[in-house]
């Protein structure tokens, strides 16, 4: 087989866009290859890292980093990298009928044993197909043979991958850094003894966090709802439950992340310092999937963040999280990591900041160092809806942080907005107009010899889209005319030119919707959009909507039968998933949200969602919630 390392592969990639995103050899790259192939092949496991999406969106994303470290770790396992080719390559590719190819040897992916894809947005299901076809692999489970890779899939939209089901051997659900290499490890056990595949699944189905799409069946009424999930296979589980890693200390951190040769969108150190979220916000998915909060302990951050230091020369360090202020150490870590950051010019950089949280010691601290803008997430306009979301914040909240960041000389605040939630009136959205207004007096109000000389303000707003696994995933998404409506109002309102308004795509929004409550009738849907040209689909200049709603007509109803209202007892085509939290909890949030009623964050009681059964992290049966390993501080 022509590998890309040929005179031919080197004058391809003579001719495309950003070639580096294709070669591979970035500083902490793994190249296990001499000692790896020297082993015989049947006691290694050949593992192909995919990412649907274009390199620099890839290597942006903590989870390929972990991934690939924590397969590496293992000595019969080689993991390398394969991303989405950008549409010059793509084209060549097929122009000259060469195979896509993994970056850190060139091996064309038919050649892998495993397939892994690692899935963060439903608008990349096309460039799934796209890679296992420019490989030469049946994109259907059941046309494989058994000298094709086995497929596999996980990531934060694993909890509903039935549109893509049908194209899985086997789907991963909950944390993959722990269980992944077990699985892999499996994976050989099978390989040196020769078993097929069949013999593989039927072995691993019963392990957390592994779902076998084939061995279940969905059933339907005659008006498309799903009457039940039938198990088909003996000895599969009923419900497969989410895999998840108890104490986060022992979840691996990458010692040498890869530092890309070109300038990929998140270009820095990241470090997740808790997984899970206590709020509740009842339109996030990662909110209630990611459930129970689980923190690392200072010790274990700040030893990281020296490891990374020293070995990556970035010049900023981000600490992840779904609400960066809600770790229970955020002020003892600041305390240390500052004094580590700010002699060397090494911004610290904490995104997902709650406004309750973002106070004065807190924002002088920040201060000292370079400083980015401030981006802060009010949901909603009004106190009403906020509620109706269980966003727990108030306006005193926002102007109380924007008057601390605009004191301490902060002269960019990016506001995130969502338009189309449920119970959503003009007079709501409007008041994003009134708020982002009042914000502009609160820095016009503070004396200048303590505020920076200009202020921009980017309101950015996307749509409500109903997710499962959320209290709001019976609820429809609003019509394109609705929202073309709302985003005008909005428009016209924010006509200062100190504030930048910015919006996401209306068509792309119904699409996503579609995607995230699908069923696995979806697959020829998506199947059809692909071959008619979609790809690359989460980018604007690549979506193309005549083409989706093309392919949605083979559907009856169309996109309005997922983007609909569901009935209060319509079963999901996720019911065989199990998340943790309950569906009667689901049920009650939602019929609170309908009374404009909140509820207690885990921080202040226990909701009882049905993740206390996990009697680990925040769920422990404790006063306080106390971080994993305090004992090694």
């Amino acid at each position: 087989m022509e590998r890309f390392d040929s005179p031919h592969y080197r004058s391809i990639l003579r001719m495309v866009n950003k070639p580096a995103r294709y070669v591979g050899g970035e500083l902490n790259a793994i190249d296990k290859s001499r000692d790896f192939f020297s082993l015989p092949r049947a006691e290694r496991v050949h593992f192909a890292l995919c990412f649907p999406d274009l390199y620099e969106i890839g290597m942006s994303n903590l989870a390929i980093q972990v991934l690939y470290s924590a397969l590496n770790c293992e000595d019969h396992v080689f993991c390398e990298r394969c991303f989405a080719p950008d549409v010059d390559l793509r084209i060549l590719l097929r122009e000259r009928h060469l195979p896509i190819v993994s970056i850190e040897t060139m091996t064309p992916l038919n050649e892998f044993d495993i397939i892994g894809f690692s899935l963060h947005y439903e608008l990349a299901y096309t460039a799934v197909l796209e890679m296992l076809d420019l490989a030469g692999i049946p994109l259907y489970s059941e046309d494989r043979g058994k000298n094709d890779p086995l497929v596999v899939a996980g990531g934060p939209i694993a909890c509903n991958l039935e549109p893509l089901a049908p194209f899985f051997d086997l789907i991963m659900i909950g944390d993959g850094e722990y269980h992944l290499p077990q699985l892999v490890q499996e994976y050989r056990k099978c390989k040196m003894e020769n078993l097929s595949k069949s013999y593989f699944l039927h072995k691993v189905c019963g392990m957390d966090g592994v779902y076998v799409p084939s061995f279940y069946e969905p059933q339907y009424r005659d008006d498309g709802r799903i009457d039940g999930i039938k198990v088909i296979e003996p000895g599969a589980p009923r419900s497969v439950r989410k895999a998840l890693v108890r104490d986060f200390d022992l979840a691996l951190i990458p010692k040498s992340p890869i530092v890309p040769n070109i300038e990929v969108t998140h270009d820095r150190m990241i470090i997740e310092i808790f997984r899970g979220c206590a709020r509740g916000c009842r339109f996030c998915q990662a909110g209630f999937t990611y459930r129970p909060l689980r923190e690392r302990s200072p010790w274990k951050l700040i030893d990281a963040a020296k490891h990374l230091i020293d070995v990556t020369g970035y010049d900023e360090i981000g600490l992840l999280s779904l609400s960066t202020s809600d770790y229970s150490r955020l002020d003892d870590l600041t305390r240390v990591l500052l004094p580590m950051t700010e002699p060397r010019h090494i911004n610290l950089s904490l995104p997902s900041l709650r406004l309750d949280s973002f106070e004065g010691e807190l924002a002088e601290r920040l201060a000292r160092i370079r400083r980015g803008g401030l981006t802060f997430a009010p949901e909603a306009g009004t106190q009403r809806l906020r509620d109706v979301i269980n966003k727990n914040i108030t306006e005193d909240d926002l102007f109380d942080a924007a008057g601390t960041a605009f004191e301490n000389g902060w002269d960019r605040l990016k506001l995130y907005f969502m338009l189309g939630l449920p119970t959503e009136t003009d007079e709501d959205v409007q008041a994003i107009v009134d708020l982002t207004t009042r914000l502009l007096s609160v820095w016009r109000d503070i004396p200048k010899e303590r505020r920076s000389k200009r202020l921009m303000v980017t309101v950015s707003t996307s749509f409500f889209i109903p997710k499962p696994f959320t209290p709001f995933q019976w609820e429809r998404q609003i019509s394109i005319e609705e929202m073309k409506a709302k985003q005008a109002l909005l428009a016209d309102g924010l006509s200062d030119r100190r504030i930048s308004y910015r919006w996401h795509d209306f068509e792309s929004s119904v699409i996503e919707a579609v995607l995230a409550r699908g069923d696995r009738r979806l697959s020829s849907v998506i199947e059809h959009a692909w071959r008619a040209g979609a790809y690359l689909d989460a980018w604007h200049e690549h979506f193309d909507p005549d083409i989706w709603a093309d392919a949605l007509s083979l559907i009856p109803g169309g996109a309005e039968f997922y983007t609909r209202e569901r009935d209060e007892d319509e079963l999901f085509p996720w019911e065989h998933l199990d998340f943790g939290v309950t569906r009667h909890f689901f049920e009650r949030e939602r019929k609170l949200s309908r009374e404009g009623r909140v509820s207690l964050s885990c921080f202040d009681g226990c909701s009882r969602c049905g993740c206390d059964l996990w009697q680990t992290g925040i769920c422990l049966p404790s006063s306080k919630f106390k971080s994993g390993a305090e004992e090694g501080e």
